[in-house]
């Protein structure tokens, strides 16, 4: 009895087990015959693009209008379709997972492309507003008015009193000579005391009061700040002695620092806004007046001088500013946002956006750079769109892929030439300038393995190579053909 409970038991543990293994042979052939994946999908799904010609990738110059074998080499000859060089110079991603990956674009746009670079400047006296007065004649100071330097003066403010012994004689000459009455020598007379130095409306007031006066009052031409005052009271002055220096202040500079990578941008006449922390909320226009011609060497700036109106005399020299220096092309330019630019140290990249959720890493070339917009000399075209968030992403599968940055406007040979192929192979001979590979399929360019010579991109790669060693060979195609871009011993990092 108990024999006859255990074989059936057995039974019924045989029979689960069958339909357990029998479920999952099932499950296994469901799944083995259907793709799971739209991505598994489309690579069993035929290619339905349009091809523009067939080429062989060891001599990608000549173009076949219809598929077969190259009469170059025992291969298959390879389609080049519209649209690009495929995915070999592409990243895709399925179109639903965009905004996953958190994916966002923009169009590059042409327009007139206005700039603005900010820096710092400090005011400085307008060196083209000074009044030097200096002894006309010698003479004696009688009187030293309360000024020191510093001051800020009005037009005509007095500054000192200088008896001039000279001219007491002079004058009593003019004076007799006018009771005279003699025309002739009363003009000889007058031009004697202006040669004397002395002032023509001091001339006039003589010949009006009748009374010598032979004290000079120094006055200031112009207004401003009295930077120099070298007159005491009782001391000698001679021809020609500098007492007195004044900067007007009706206008002052601004000297602004402008980075030396920034200075191309800068011209004679470019608006400038200025704000002063002194004055808060308001805004100073003004004009680039010069250019210096000489640059920092400690900051490696730029001076450049912008001349600011001082009518009400608050712009004090050594007030700071921040400076906006607006400027514009004047021409329409191509512009993408700043953002948009991955710049690697060596050259600058975008993520070009293409049909179908693909994208191609292109090389461009950089203008100007202002508020989170950048131009773009060369590489990109008008309405293209490029990626603005996520582009590291992409660039860094793209680099995982082999993809090379195509440069502008290649043609769809060279921006296929810009993939890199790879394979296993042995090096049967190698100098500085080729290498002999017995190598396996090119599996992205359809080739078959062979045995053929190769040129080197740089001899720099013959280094610690030598025949007999196994590699990993990576090729690009040129017009020449294909040429050896990495070799390394196989286990080892690219």
């Amino acid at each position: 009895m108990n024999l006859k409970k255990w074989n059936g038991a057995l039974l019924v543990g045989v029979s689960m087990a069958l339909g357990v293994a029998g479920g999952y042979w099932f499950a296994h052939l469901r799944t083995s015959g259907v793709p799971s994946t739209a991505a598994e999908q489309s690579l069993n799904s035929p290619d339905e693009r349009k091809a523009l010609y067939w080429y062989d990738p060891m001599y990608p110059q000549q173009k076949f209008d219809k598929p077969g074998k190259s009469p170059f080499m025992d291969m298959q000859l390879i389609p080049q379709y519209a649209g690009g060089v495929g995915d070999r110079a592409t990243v895709s991603i399925d179109p639903s997972l965009t905004q996953n990956l958190g994916l966002r674009f923009a169009t590059v746009t042409r327009g007139n492309f206005e700039s603005s670079l900010d820096v710092t400047g400090v005011l400085a006296f307008n060196e083209r507003d000074v009044a030097v007065i200096q002894a006309r004649t010698a003479g004696f100071v009688e009187r030293v008015y309360a000024h020191a330097p510093g001051d800020v003066l009005k037009a005509n403010a007095p500054l000192a009193d200088i008896l001039v012994p000279e001219w007491a004689a002079a004058q009593t000459e003019f004076l007799a000579l006018k009771r005279n009455g003699d025309a002739d020598l009363l003009a000889a007379a007058r031009q004697r005391l202006r040669l004397t130095g002395m002032p023509a409306t001091l001339i006039t007031q003589v010949e009006r009061g009748g009374k010598v006066q032979p004290y000079l009052t120094l006055t200031s031409p112009i207004g401003g700040v009295l930077q120099e005052l070298s007159v005491r009271t009782g001391m000698t002055v001679a021809t020609g002695d500098t007492l007195a220096r004044v900067n007007g202040l009706s206008s002052v500079w601004l000297a602004v620092a402008v980075p030396e990578s920034d200075s191309a941008a800068i011209t004679v006449g470019q608006p400038v806004e200025a704000r002063l922390p002194a004055f808060p909320g308001t805004m100073l226009n003004g004009k680039v007046s010069a250019i210096l011609p000489e640059t920092n060497p400690d900051s490696r700036t730029l001076r450049v001088r912008v001349e600011l109106p001082n009518s009400d005399g608050r712009l004090r020299p050594g007030l700071t500013a921040h400076v906006r220096l607006n400027s514009s092309t004047g021409q329409s330019v191509l512009w993408v946002p700043s953002e948009a630019v991955i710049r690697t140290g060596r050259r600058a990249l975008v993520m070009l956006a293409e049909d179908a959720g693909r994208y191609r890493p292109v090389e461009v070339q950089l203008g100007q750079e202002s508020d989170g917009k950048t131009a773009i000399v060369k590489g990109l075209e008008e309405g293209q769109k490029v990626v603005t968030s996520g582009q590291f992403l992409l660039d860094s599968e793209a680099s995982l892929k082999g993809i090379v940055a195509s440069s502008e406007k290649e043609s769809l040979p060279s921006a296929a030439a810009a993939s890199l192929h790879e394979a296993d192979g042995q090096i049967v001979e190698i100098n500085d300038k080729e290498v002999t590979l017995a190598h396996g399929p090119f599996k992205t360019l359809g080739m078959p393995g062979m045995t053929m010579t190769f040129p080197l991109a740089s001899p720099a790669l013959m280094q610690g190579l030598s025949a007999g060693d196994k590699v990993r060979v990576a090729v690009s195609q040129t017009d020449d053909g294909l040429r050896v871009e990495r070799l390394n011993k196989s286990g080892s990092q690219p």
